[in-house]
């Protein structure tokens, strides 16, 4: 039996979804509970824009309960809004479907339809995503940006039995990955490598290319890969990266409620992926992930290369005062932070600190104030830090000067 994308139940999935909306819109209200907007500002991811690009929070893989997730894509909509997030995608496995026996949709875009209904009244960008499910060398890949998800599947012996997963899965996967990846190509999709450093695939958790991935990547068909996902991160993949001219990625990979990983109340938060737009748009998300224009921000650590991290840092961190105290050479400099990224920061030059050794940590959206010994009175004062929550390449901190003026 060969499986047939079909739209039973598109109408009425459709008409629930929108009387759903009107009812219950989900920029105030989740479920039955309603929406605190003073727990959304706290937990609200937050960095500035940069020079000439605007700075967009993406979480691009996802999942729902139309493959392993444990929610309905409204819920992922409602999330994001929470979390602050300006663009989501919801990926679902098109292969490994465990509740087909509960939620059988042969229309591969289900997800993503769903979620845009969630997302009609608000601000969050939904982009519509699909996650190619093989075994290794293939892994896992992420298509963004897609017209069709259905073509990126193709099953010619579906079991009868829709509670057959296992066989559902080993006839979908008979379907040579390349041919799903040429599918998505078709189709002008971001393709990036999902976890490659993930222990069912790579036992010893190192993230190796493979002739797979290097052909895809070298033919412009493979753009980007994960360097966190979760609770993860690989310097390995990360020098993939580097090496292949790959976009760093940074993702949840959520399947149950995003609040059981990442506890707001105590600032954690989801990795994301920070995208560096010419503007506030889908269009502009996908111009610059195939730019490779990204950091990405896991835990409190800072991921990218330093043409995209430096602007970054300008944007975040600046000296907003510069002063002596009185009849002394001691200066005093305030250092403002406008990012959520608590920045580690330690002194690289001659001059020493009152009241700290070379280290200084500045708090996320605050201001602290150092004491420095000068010697004597200077005009203006150039600080060279090391950021050590700030990754240019495995185990390689960026510099940078913060200046000040008299």
């Amino acid at each position: 039996m060969k499986l047939v994308p079909t739209n039973i139940g598109q109408k009425s999935f459709l008409f629930l979804g929108i009387v759903i909306l009107f009812l219950n819109p989900f920029e105030k209200v989740v479920g039955h509970g309603t929406w605190d907007e003073q727990i959304q500002n706290k937990r609200a991811i937050k960095f500035p824009d940069t020079e000439y690009y605007k700075t967009l929070t993406l979480d691009p893989h996802t999942h729902s309960v139309f493959s392993d997730g444990h929610v309905w894509p409204s819920i992922r909509v409602a999330e994001a809004q929470r979390d602050g997030l300006d663009a989501l995608a919801i990926t679902e496995h098109l292969e490994y479907q465990p509740h087909r026996a509960d939620i059988l949709h042969p229309d591969r875009n289900r997800a993503f339809e769903e979620a845009k209904i969630a997302a009609m009244r608000s601000n969050l960008i939904v982009i519509h995503g699909s996650e190619i499910t093989r075994d290794a060398p293939a892994g896992h890949i992420n298509a963004l940006f897609l017209e069709d998800s259905n073509k990126l599947l193709n099953v010619e012996e579906a079991p009868d039995d829709d509670r057959d997963v296992a066989g559902f899965y080993e006839e979908a996967k008979k379907w040579p990955a390349q041919e799903a990846v040429d599918a998505a190509h078709r189709q002008g999709a971001f393709m990036f490598w999902n976890h490659p450093y993930w222990t069912r695939q790579s036992p010893d958790g190192i993230a190796r290319m493979n002739d797979f991935h290097r052909k895809n990547a070298e033919g412009g068909k493979l753009h980007g890969i994960e360097v966190a996902n979760g609770d993860t991160y690989s310097e390995e993949a990360f020098a993939i990266a580097l090496k292949y001219n790959l976009a760093v990625i940074g993702v949840s990979d959520v399947h149950n409620l995003i609040d059981w990983d990442y506890d707001a109340t105590i600032g954690a938060h989801r990795p994301v992926t920070l995208v560096f737009s010419k503007n506030r748009s889908q269009e502009g998300i996908k111009e610059a992930l195939f730019d490779r224009r990204t950091v990405v921000w896991f835990k409190n650590l800072l991921i990218g290369r330093e043409k995209d991290l430096t602007p970054l840092l300008a944007a975040s961190l600046n000296v907003s005062k510069f002063s002596y105290l009185n009849n002394t050479n001691v200066a005093s400099v305030k250092i403002t932070n406008r990012s959520d990224a608590t920045f580690k920061l330690r002194y690289k030059g001659p001059l020493s600190f009152m009241g700290s050794d070379d280290r200084i940590d500045v708090p996320a959206n605050t201001d602290i104030s150092i004491s420095i010994k000068t010697e004597k009175r200077l005009n203006a004062l150039d600080l060279e830090f090391e950021v050590e929550n700030a990754l240019i390449g495995p185990g390689k901190y960026i510099s940078y000067t913060l200046s000040a003026n008299s």
